[in-house]
C-alpha cells in the first residue's frame, strides 16, 4: 500500500538536459509517516501455503483508485503521476 501510494502521489524522476536531478533520496520524494494512513498489519501462519509474494501486482491499481478519488472528490480529473504536484483545487 505504502509503495502504492508514493507512486500515486510523489515518486518522481526530474530530468535537465539530459540529466537526473534528484538521483538519490535527498531528493527523490518517497512517502514519509505523516504521509501515511494508520495501516492495520495482520501476518497469517499458513503452513500448507509456500512463501510468496502478496503486494507486487496489485500495486498498479493503487493509483488509478486514488485518480479516481480525488476526481470525485473535486470533479478534477489528474492524468499524470505523481498525481499530488499537478494541483489539486481546494
Amino acid at each position: 500500500v505504502v509503495q502504492g501510494l508514493g507512486g500515486a502521489l510523489f515518486e518522481s524522476v526530474k530530468f535537465a538536459n539530459g540529466r537526473i536531478l534528484n538521483p538519490d533520496f535527498a531528493g527523490y520524494r518517497v512517502p514519509r509517516f505523516g504521509d501515511l494512513p494508520q495501516i492495520e498489519t495482520i501476518l497469517l501462519d499458513r503452513k500448507e501455503f509456500p512463501s510468496a509474494g502478496a503486494g507486487e501486482t496489485p500495486i498498479i491499481a493503487i493509483a488509478p483508485a486514488v485518480g479516481n478519488a480525488i476526481f470525485q472528490a473535486t470533479g478534477v480529473r489528474l492524468r499524470a503521476l505523481p498525481l499530488a504536484p499537478h494541483g489539486v483545487p481546494r
